[in-house]
């Protein structure tokens, strides 16, 4: 274990903001955390667990003990009749951790193509897109406790996943004494390993509209994996800012989901709000939509903005040499939630965790 001081970590996240971590720790394996555990001058500190840096706003230096999650590895853990259990470590970039699967002919996450961050931070957030969530493909994960370095598995149900929801980001709650009770895992474990189970009897999820209108321009009625992954690359980069180039953390807002009342209710004062009907009976209502009829999109709140092509993402219009901050940022934010609620009576919930 090397304890690194006052490390930079405008790299280190997305938006590509400025700030310090005083203290920060590598993890590659799990013995740097026992490392860490086993240090008496850390002890102190609270810990903040690093991955790719893409659900992050920083807004100013960190204090706690930063772990840097680099733990690498891929690789075919178990082969069922029915599935592929593909394993990576916590470390793995996300995107190319997806091109891997479907090089070596396992198909099943290619909906879930370029989106950014390490394959550790995925669970967390039950990460989904283009009518795939990682629930669907969600086998088990490896994890350590921060307190006292003990290892443990979780399948899916004891994930608890939900829309863009997990046991990860609940807080367990206290009893009288002060002692935890409940499962809540938010700030309590570090994910090492993730597996998925990808079907051998694969099947096409192209019912997202965008996806049809490619299927039908390009006459493919049956496509294969690698095109719906090309497919997926090509709308996101038409959409979505690279973050290398203009940095930013993805959807800022989680879309919100009203009962068919409420959404009656909203139908019928905005006729043209786009909205998707969910399994469960509710309706989903797309938040860039409601934010762009607020007339956010391409708006600047000093070097925070809108971006102009999609308006559920933030952007750093600073770029690395005169950053956004992250004050600005959640600025820029708490107007737009106004704006929203004060028209809709909708209160978008954020994504990225702010630290």
């Amino acid at each position: 274990m090397i304890l690194e001081r006052d490390v930079p970590l405008q790299t280190y996240n997305s938006f590509g903001i400025q700030a310090k971590a005083h203290r920060l720790v590598r993890i590659r394996n799990e013995a740097d955390w026992l490392a860490v555990l086993a240090e008496p001058a850390l002890a102190p500190f609270p810990r903040l667990v690093l991955g790719g840096g893409s659900n992050i706003v920083l807004t100013g230096d960190v204090s706690a003990l930063v772990l840097k999650v680099e733990i690498a590895g891929r690789r075919l853990a178990e082969e069922t009749p029915k599935h592929w259990i593909v394993e990576a470590g916590a470390g793995e970039n996300w995107h190319h951790f997806v091109e891997w699967t479907l090089d070596q002919g396992w198909p099943g996450l290619e909906n879930l193509a370029l989106i950014p961050g390490s394959v550790g931070a995925t669970p967390v957030q039950n990460v989904g897109a283009y009518g795939v969530e990682l629930q669907d493909r969600f086998h088990s994960l490896d994890a350590v406790r921060l307190d006292d370095g003990t290892s443990f598995t979780l399948d899916a149900a004891q994930c608890a996943f939900g829309y863009r929801d997990s046991v990860f980001k609940h807080q367990a709650p206290l009893n009288a004494n002060g002692q935890v009770e409940g499962f809540g895992l938010a700030g309590r474990c570090l994910i090492t390993r993730v597996r998925f189970a990808l079907p051998k009897s694969w099947r096409a999820e192209i019912s997202y509209l965008e996806l049809q209108r490619l299927a039908q321009e390009q006459g493919v009625s049956q496509p294969t994996a690698q095109q719906v992954f090309d497919w997926v690359c090509s709308i996101r980069r038409a959409k979505l800012p690279d973050p290398a180039v203009l940095g930013n953390a993805g959807s800022f807002f989680k879309n919100p989901t009203v009962s068919a009342e409420q959404c009656a209710d909203i139908i019928a004062r905005e006729p043209n709000i786009v909205h998707y009907p969910m399994p469960d009976g509710r309706i989903k209502l797309a938040a860039g939509w409601l934010i762009d009829a607020c007339g956010w999109k391409g708006k600047t709140i000093g070097h925070a903005g809108v971006y102009e092509r999609q308006a559920l993402v933030l952007v750093n219009r600073g770029g690395r040499d005169n950053p956004a901050t992250g004050g600005e940022v959640m600025t820029l934010a708490r107007a737009i939630q106004t704006s929203v609620y004060e028209r809709f009576g909708i209160l978008l919930e954020p994504e990225p965790v702010v630290v």
